[in-house]
Order: C-alpha cells, then structure tokens, then sequence
C-alpha cells in the first residue's frame, strides 16, 4: 500500500513539509509506503481546455502531470498540502490539480484523499474546502482528523512548535491509514461499489 504526498509549496523545508513529515512517521508505522512530490517550486502551467487527453490517454502539456499520473493509479491515497495565498491554494497546485484530475481517465473510486494547508494566520479553512473538492467529485472517501487540517506557521521551525497542528497531522494519517486498509479489505470480499452511467445535464437546453 502507498501514498502520494504532494508538497504544495515552493518551500522544499517549509510548513508543508513539517506537516507531511509527521503524517509520514505515522503512515510508515502502519506499514504503508509515501513518496513525496516537492510541486511547488515547478513551472506547471493551467488547463488549455483542448481535450487533447481525451483521446490520447494524457496531457498535452508533459511536464510533471503526466510524471506523477502513472504512481497517482497506482497508489491508495493522495495527500495534497498547500500554503495559503489570499485564502486560497497556492496557484501552481491549482494548475497542477486540475490537469492530473482532468487528464487522467483511469477510475479513482476509493482511492483515500486528504488536503492538509498551513498559513501563518488566517484563510486555512477555505483552503481546506476549495482542495477537498477534488476528492468529492472522484468518488474518494476523505480522511477525517481531530480537527480540520491545518498547521500554523510562517516557517518550518514556527510550525514545528504548533503541537495541535502536529497532533492533527499524525491523527490524520493514524485513521488514513485505517481507512485504506480497510477499504482494500472490502474491495477483496465486496468488489468496488457499483455505478449507474453517468448522466450529464446541461443546464442550457
């Protein structure tokens, strides 16, 4: 079992991996394997809205979209981190999000997801809300913690002192780790939930 960790940040040693830093500590207690995706400091350009991934299976654009779509299939989980920019994510994970979503067609259906944002201040719970939207319209199930997932800290050392934060982290990787445990033990006796085809209704007719 594995998870994805995608460090949002253009700091490779800032908040964002502090908080992931400490969910990883406890997802190799559980036995499951990360990897980590320093994003942030990368050049990722948005969506064109060309549909070229329709028909080919990928991207237009090949940078690291289509690098981190073939280990997104294959993993269990997806921990997405970002700092927060005027209250939202951090533009580049934006960009970064909407492609690997969009471009790739393979079936995400109970593939674990959890958003985890830092700030110095404020706009984290809007944060929060604006990435877990990827996860809610890809059938896949978020990983809950004991409060919303969020460290403080303009830097890796103030973040390392918020000990709530650091206690949400662990506790979010504690019950992610029980969730995709559990989930590949009822896709073994119970498959995957079925699915009607999808209807799509325009809101112009």
């Amino acid at each position: 079992m594995n998870v994805l960790l995608i460090n949002g940040s253009p700091h490779k040693n800032g908040a964002g991996f502090t908080a992931l830093s400490e969910m990883e500590k406890v997802f190799q207690k559980n036995g499951i394997d990360t990897e980590l995706i320093q994003l942030g400091s990368q050049a990722v350009r948005g969506c064109m809205a060309c549909n070229y991934c329709a028909s080919h299976g990928k991207c237009t654009i090949d940078d690291i979209v289509n690098e981190v779509a073939p280990k997104f299939e294959k993993a269990d989980g997806i921990v997405v981190s970002s700092p927060v920019y005027y209250a939202s994510a951090n533009a580049t994970l934006i960009a970064f999000l909407d492609r690997l979503f969009y471009s790739t067609s393979f079936d995400k259906t109970m593939k674990v997801g959890a958003s985890v944002v830092t700030a110095r201040r404020g706009g984290l719970s809007a944060t929060f809300d604006e990435l877990n939207k990827y996860f809610t319209i890809s059938n896949m199930p978020i990983a809950p913690s004991q409060y919303w997932n969020s460290v403080h800290g303009n830097s890796a050392e103030e973040a390392a002192q918020d000990k709530e934060g650091l206690q949400t982290m662990r506790s979010l990787a504690e019950n992610m780790s029980f969730l995709i445990k559990s989930i590949d033990l009822g896709k073994q006796k119970y498959g995957l939930p079925e699915k009607e085809n999808k209807i799509a209704t325009s809101f112009i007719r």
